[in-house]
């Protein structure tokens, strides 16, 4: 169910993108945006899938890419600033529903993805090679007719959702016998020392562990019925948040990118280390709440 359902917004997508190549009107789109692209170290067609994934999610952002031609920096360039700031709209009305401002999320997000573009463009050096899509064929030769340019594009729709559904599917699968064995829970337990670490208290857990094995859209329903069955209290979720925002649905998250050709350790190494000094540096400013610090000073 869950890859046809992701199957019916990246084979559109694809199909679209690929026959609108052929056009003037990607063109006009690459010659209006291209000057803001630049700041990335991204050409203008770039813009698409950063666009895309944005409004959508990341497996409508890489149905776009599947249909460029990049190289294999633009690719991760890409890659790491969606892991920030996709699905903007769906994840950032989740926060809201357990407490959390709305523009603190956007803020968190926008200004990370923005971050890692820049930086990434201006240390790393490498990766001018072309980036190779595995299972997405190569055209012999550009398509000269219409009827060719349709069958182009159904070829790269279709091979595009074959190539997510041989990772989606599993996940999904394994994601299930979780919930049911009760291995969230288990997790939940399991993380609860890292949370202290983090700066929140140990009932937060359920809300990280929800978030980081399911991801902030799917795990809504998890993480809600956490915070009001354990109490967090609005600093701890909003901390929780931040850490997610920054890698979030960490594991899959990383493992869609493996079909782009791009090196993943990178990309799951820079959204941990991101999320757990981002949010120790926030909670250290941010400080207990009052109430709490006059309870220990009555202890005291």
């Amino acid at each position: 169910m869950t890859t046809w359902t992701l199957g019916k917004v990246i084979f559109p997508i694809t199909l679209v993108v690929t026959i609108l190549q052929f056009t003037p009107v990607l063109p006009w789109v690459i010659a209006l945006i291209s000057p803001i692209m630049g700041i990335f170290g991204l050409s203008g067609d770039a813009a698409i899938p950063l666009v895309i994934g944005n409004v959508l999610n990341l497996y409508a952002a890489i149905g776009a890419i599947l249909s460029l031609e990049l190289t294999v920096k633009e690719v991760f360039i890409l890659a790491m600033m969606l892991s920030f700031s996709h699905n903007l709209f769906v994840e950032s009305i989740v926060a809201t529903k357990v407490g959390v401002k709305m523009w603190v999320i956007l803020a968190v997000r926008l200004g990370l993805a923005i971050t890692a573009g820049i930086v990434i463009n201006l240390v790393w050096q490498g990766g001018g090679e072309i980036a190779q899509y595995g299972m997405v064929p190569e055209a012999a030769a550009e398509p000269t007719t219409w009827a060719g340019i349709g069958l182009l594009g159904l070829q790269k729709a279709t091979f595009g959702v074959l190539q997510l559904a041989m990772i989606v599917i599993p996940l999904m699968v394994m994601i299930q016998f979780a919930k049911d064995l009760k291995w969230l829970d288990a997790f939940s337990r399991a993380v609860a020392p890292a949370t202290r670490f983090l700066g929140m208290k140990e009932n937060t857990s359920m809300t990280l562990a929800s978030g980081l094995l399911i991801g902030l859209a799917m795990g809504s329903a998890v993480m809600i019925q956490a915070v009001e069955e354990d109490g967090v209290s609005r600093r701890d979720v909003t901390l929780a948040f931040i850490f997610l925002v920054a890698c979030h649905a960490v594991i899959e998250d990383t493992l869609i990118f493996i079909p782009l050709g791009i090196p993943v350790w990178p990309l799951f190494l820079i959204r941990i280390v991101t999320a757990v000094v981002l949010t120790m540096v926030v909670a250290r400013l941010w400080g207990r709440p009052q109430q709490e610090s006059r309870k220990e000073a009555v202890h005291l």
